[in-house]
């Protein structure tokens, strides 16, 4: 399929262009602009005001409520970009602060596509009070990366005319040809807050697929000469963790201080390629995960918050499914494999008086990462990194020494993707190693190495509107007997299971090797009618989760969206989304898993409110992980409905809600949420939010233990009676662009009550109660009351954040937290929330400070 693609894309595709429209600049010829926001020096009448806007949004191409213009002049080094904001009411302009990105306010922004390659471009936002906004686009618009933060400057000032934005771009921030004569591609942008209303210079109708690819063109830049960058950070990091002590634990004195140093850096090898670099990386000033309680048999997915990892993600994400599924994570790459908690832990026996400490993560000595692209349209980016080995510090009865529990690991990746037949072709691949020295026996239960590779492929035709996707992958890992026969136990495949007739379980195997992969084909649009089908699948012996993430393998996913956009306003809705979707599912063996079907909607009111809802109908389903090693079960399906509503975002205090609820058939388990949230900007500076969330869940069967009765395994569930309490609370006091203030606080109570335990009997039998037995007086176990448990979570997070000059940062942070569990299972908010507080905090206080030179 590829090759036919390739050969009969460029003569049975073509692309049409509309009506072009092309900005032309020039040279300045002595003293540069001061970028003071004010445009009156004599080097701006050298060029002409652009201007014509188009609405974007709402009302897809009406004229803009308000008036737009912008110059552009360039020197040796830099991009001039001026822009006059009109607005026959100054009054009203809306000057919110926020942190860099927040995108808040009335802001105008450019989009730099200075390779020409009409997929990727670089994009700079100018808020009115002054909050730069940056990202790195790709994927003709799919991504917009907002962690890219290049280095840029800008000022504004408001007058009786509207605003004015004066910006100045250093092309060393920019990736371009040598070529004597420069052709760009660039938009303009603008945002009216006050009516959420966005006007582009170049008028990209919503029903057109593609953003970069519809820019209009920048010419006059020439004899300019590419400009490699280079940026040194280096700095230094004090903390201190306090918490309780016990006098009976020697690791456990109730503080620990910690020093520590190392260097950031960006470094442009040639105008193309850049390589970012971490030496002894520190990353206590980013946000702490969510509470959960997880009763599922599969790892939980977080996302990544460190800043070195998420920067240019799309040059090593590899995904193999859809989005809005449980496989949606599924990636070659999960970046927090590396720096993860150590794998193993000691064997301790705490009534011998055995106490160790253990570090929370992996120590990363040292990550670097090239990406860049070649003139020619090829796109490449490696990264490597090596984390240290782990050890425990261990105390049996006096007797002190080191256990290893996370051995020396590198983690290595490659990826490339080429453009072909005027950006309507695309092709690649990419591979990565993870290698473990496994120095010591106890480290055998690992795999000692792990390698996976994928092949995408993607042709667009019909102005790009239509197009047809596939990403093929395979894993190979090897270890010791005992690494290869857990990967064969996991929760991701259960190869034991005895009525397993379609995958070999070996015990002796050293190896496993696998496949996966999706095709879809689908039509694109912001407006009108647009659909996706897609087939993904996991071959049982896939494995990823060394350095990638995989959910459940044995798997095949059949899904089909369809959709239509109401983008410009019609009655009382400024737009509206009617959504279809159907799915189904098998495992390798050839049986019908699961399948069901969703209707839903979303809508934006004429007054800025928001709302959404939907209904699922689930079928029955087959489950091969229900019984965690043990035969597949049958289980009913269900429906389900969710509704959402949220008042107007641009007001000072916004309110929202949602609600779902979830019927098993056969009224076997129901599970009900319930969540609201207000947002409230007392100042311009200030912005507070509260989202508390309750979560009711009831169901029949819980898994709860696996017992061996004369020789036979049972499995015993109990009846869940689960209430789940969580409140998140932000606070964004943003003094000056440059310097903010963030807090974060998240008290999460969630109490589990277990009652009339049972065992499986005849897991597929037609009748649902036929399907288990409630005496279960063969076991000596407690399961009415012995399994119940409260559990209870504090984290919070103060950052005080201040760019004292651009890329130099000072980082001021207070990190607490509270973990508390009881064996009780009876849920009452305000008893389980004064115990909560009442447990011993463990505070972290630390302070970073960095310089960049290159600047």
């Amino acid at each position: 399929m590829l090759l036919l693609f390739l050969v009969v894309a460029p003569s049975a595709f073509s692309q049409t262009s509309g009506q072009q429209k092309i900005y032309v600049t020039q040279r300045v010829n002595g003293e540069s602009p001061d970028i003071d926001g004010r445009i009156d020096e004599e080097v701006w009448n050298n060029v002409e005001w652009s201007g014509d806007f188009t609405q974007y949004r709402p009302d897809d191409g009406a004229a803009p409520s308000q008036e737009t213009a912008f110059k552009i002049l360039y020197d040796d080094n830099n991009l001039y970009v001026a822009v006059r904001a009109f607005d026959t009411n100054p009054e009203e302009i809306v000057q919110r602060l926020s942190r860099r990105d927040g995108f808040e306010g009335d802001f105008v922004e450019i989009n730099i596509d200075s390779y020409f390659d009409k997929r990727t471009a670089y994009s700079f936002s100018a808020t009115v009070s002054g909050v730069k906004g940056d990202e790195a686009i790709t994927g003709d618009g799919d991504n917009w990366d907002s962690n890219w933060d290049p280095l840029w400057d800008f000022e504004t000032t408001i007058d009786n005319e509207g605003w004015i934005a004066e910006m100045r771009i250093p092309f060393t921030q920019l990736r371009f040809s040598a070529n004597e004569n420069q052709v760009w591609g660039i938009q303009v942008m603008r945002r009216l807050y006050r009516k959420d209303e966005r006007s582009t210079w170049k008028h990209i109708p919503q029903d057109e697929a593609g953003w970069v690819s519809n820019f209009g063109e920048l010419h006059g830049i020439k004899n300019i000469r590419p400009k490699k960058q280079v940026e040194i950070a280096p700095y230094t990091v004090a903390k201190l963790e306090r918490y309780e002590s016990d006098p009976n634990n020697p690791y456990l004195d109730g503080s620990d201080p910690y020093l520590n140093a190392g260097v950031d850096g960006k470094i442009g090898i040639t105008n193309d390629f850049t390589v970012d670099f971490t030496i002894n990386p520190d990353f206590g000033q980013v946000e702490a995960d969510p509470s959960e309680v997880n009763l599922t048999a599969f790892e939980s997915f977080f996302d990544e918050k460190r800043p070195f990892f998420i920067e240019g993600s799309n040059i090593t994400s590899f995904q193999i499914t859809g989005g809005g599924n449980p496989y949606s994570s599924d990636n070659l790459f999960y970046s927090r494999r590396v720096g993860r908690s150590p794998q193993n832990y000691p064997n301790l026996n705490s009534s011998n008086n055995e106490y160790a400490k253990v570090p929370e993560n992996t120590t990363i000595l040292g990550a670097i990462k090239l990406t860049g692209k070649t003139q020619n349209g090829l796109s490449v980016g490696v990264m490597e990194s090596l984390t240290a080995a782990e050890f425990a510090d261990v105390n049996r009865n006096g007797v002190t020494g080191e256990e290893i529990i996370e051995p020396t690991t590198n983690y290595f990746l490659a990826s490339a993707q080429q453009q072909a037949n005027n950006n309507n072709t695309i092709f690649g691949g990419m591979f990565t190693a993870t290698n473990r020295n496994l120095s010591s026996p106890t480290l055998n239960n690992l795999n000692k190495s792990a390698y996976t590779g994928g092949l995408n492929f993607q042709q667009f035709w019909n102005d790009k509107k239509y197009y047809l996707s596939s990403n093929i992958v395979m894993s190979h890992i090897t270890g010791t007997a005992e690494a290869i026969q857990l990967q064969q136990e996991s929760s991701r495949r259960y190869f034991q299971r005895p009525d397993n007739d379609y995958t070999d379980y070996d015990p002796t195997r050293t190896s496993l090797t696998g496949h996966g992969g999706i095709v879809q084909f689908g039509k694109q649009s912001s407006s009108g009618f647009r659909f996706v089908s897609w087939l993904t699948w996991r071959s049982p012996e896939l494995e990823l989760n060394d350095m990638g993430y995989l959910r459940q393998s044995d798997s095949i996913f059949q899904v089909f969206w369809a959709s239509y956009r109401f983008a410009n306003p019609f009655s009382v809705f400024r737009f509206m989304n009617i959504n279809f979707n159907q799915w189904a599912g098998w495992d390798f063996g050839g049986t019908n898993t699961f399948k069901g079907t969703n209707v839903n909607l979303n809508a934006q009111f004429l007054n800025h409110w928001f709302f959404g809802g939907g209904i699922n109908l689930e079928g029955d389903e087959i489950s091969n992980t229900f019984l965690r090693g043990g035969p597949s079960m049958k289980l009913p399906g269900g429906w389900n409905y969710f509704v959402n509503l949220e008042t107007d975002n641009r007001k000072k205090l916004q309110f929202g809600g949602s609600h779902s609820q979830f019927w098993n058939f056969g009224n076997i388990g129901n599970n009900k949420d319930f969540g609201v949230f207000a947002s409230f900007r007392p100042t311009d500076a200030l912005r507070v939010i509260l989202r508390p969330n309750l979560n009711l869940r009831n169901h029949t069967l819980q898994y709860l233990n696996t017992e061996n009765v004369a020789g036979e395994d049972r499995y015993i569930f109990g009846s869940i009676d689960q209430k789940t309490v969580a409140l998140t609370a932000r606070l964004d006091f943003t003094l000056s662009p440059d310097f903010t203030i963030q807090y974060y606080g998240s008290p999460f109570i969630s109490a589990v009550d277990y009652s009339e335990p049972k065992y499986i009997t005849n897991p597929r039998a037609d009748n649902f109660e036929d399907r288990y037995d409630e005496d279960v007086s063969f076991s000596s176990e407690d399961y009415e009351n012995g399994y119940d448990f409260n559990f209870r979570q504090f984290r919070s997070n103060l950052v005080l954040r201040w760019e004292y000059r651009p890329g130099s940062l000072v980082y001021l942070v207070w990190t607490q937290g509270r973990t508390g569990f009881e064996e009780t299972g009876r849920f009452s908010y305000q008893d389980d929330f004064n115990d909560l507080f009442s447990v011993h905090p463990q505070n972290v206080f630390l302070i970073k400070f960095s310089y960049l030179f290159g600047y």
